[in-house]
């Protein structure tokens, strides 16, 4: 089954060509960072717009790229929520028009459903059950996975998602945005013990996160510290880091551990972060648990993880209608 996804939750128009849900024959991401970039974040009203102008031309890259003809493709499927709405809609109107006019079926997936599926689009994909850390700009959260389709939440965070603390520490250094990217490669000139940030819920016998404390904490650290110069910016984005990640790869190991699960997963954008992807590949190794962290360009928002989890409900006989809706919030909800 031949199947195009679509994405458009934020501020990446991307559309992809997935074959029986493993094989990637094409991914395009438009990316409106510089859009965005002067603003210190996601603007909506711009995001939307610059999505109506990309949504056509990344489709039609995608179908060419892919050695598809529009007509060979089985079904669609696209990104219903959460995320901002003037954004979703572009992407979910586009998908039933897309449908509707080549009589094939289509389904909305959810955005975080998708994620948690990107791993199944590398070469060794877990082995079910397996727990998965999904840690982004605006989520961040653990599950115990036991089918594609079958996700039971363990945690998830009571305040602001790491990826949101990231960006907010980079904006306060006047580092731009997004901050992700620049704090990671910042933390790897830096030496982490020069700044110790307090490790924010810690506590091994849950397994929800808060990240506003370190935000704060950071804060904190410049008031006293005004103008920090480069030598100190590092220092404090190296004990930053260090902070998050050690909570983020201490709280996923100990679900494995508590589901007995071999394998565990990290997905969301902030699993690009190379620190995050040492520290945990280190220790769950070390514990005997196999890591799963799908390819750079698979973490971010894309419409390959999306057309996964199309292919798997579109076999399964699901489609939506044309009444159907997006959502802003999280309405994922797994069993």
């Amino acid at each position: 089954m031949i199947v195009l996804g679509i994405e458009s939750s934020c501020d990446e128009t991307a559309a992809a060509v997935v074959r029986d849900g493993r094989q990637v024959c094409s991914s395009v991401v438009a990316s409106q960072v510089a859009v965005h970039h002067p603003y210190g974040g996601v603007v909506p009203e711009l995001a939307s717009r610059k999505h109506i102008e990309a949504i056509v031309p990344v489709v039609d890259q995608a179908i060419g790229e892919a050695g598809v003809d529009a007509g060979a493709i089985d079904g669609v499927a696209v990104t219903q929520g959460p995320g901002l709405i003037g954004s979703l809609l572009v992407g979910f109107s586009f998908a039933k028009g897309f449908a509707y006019g080549h009589r094939i079926p289509w389904i909305g997936v959810d955005h975080l459903e998708a994620h948690i599926n990107s791993v199944f689009l590398e070469a060794d994909p877990p082995s079910f059950p397996f727990v998965a850390l999904l840690v982004s700009g605006g989520h961040t959260s653990i599950y115990h996975v036991t089918s594609h389709r079958d996700f039971h939440p363990m945690g998830q965070t009571r305040d602001d998602a790491a990826g949101e603390a990231y960006d907010k520490v980079a904006k306060m250094l006047g580092l731009g945005y997004p901050g992700g990217g620049v704090i990671d490669r910042l933390a790897a000139q830096g030496d982490p013990t020069r700044i110790a940030f307090t490790r924010p819920f810690l506590d091994r016998k849950q397994f929800d996160f808060s990240f506003s404390g370190i935000k704060s904490a950071v804060m904190r650290h410049l008031q006293l510290h005004p103008d920090p110069g480069p030598e100190d910016q590092a220092h404090i984005a190296a004990g930053f880091q260090a902070a998050v990640v050690e909570v983020l790869t201490e709280k996923i190991i100990h679900a494995a551990k508590a589901k007995d699960c071999a394998h565990l997963a990290v997905v969301g954008g902030v699993a690009a972060n190379q620190g995050l992807r040492r520290a945990i590949t280190r220790d769950a190794g070390a514990a005997g648990i196999q890591v799963h962290i799908p390819a750079i360009d698979l973490c971010g928002d894309n419409a390959a993880m999306v057309a996964v989890v199309g292919y798997h409900r579109l076999a399964a006989g699901e489609h939506s209608g044309m009444d159907d809706d997006v959502y802003s919030r999280i309405k994922f909800r797994p069993a």
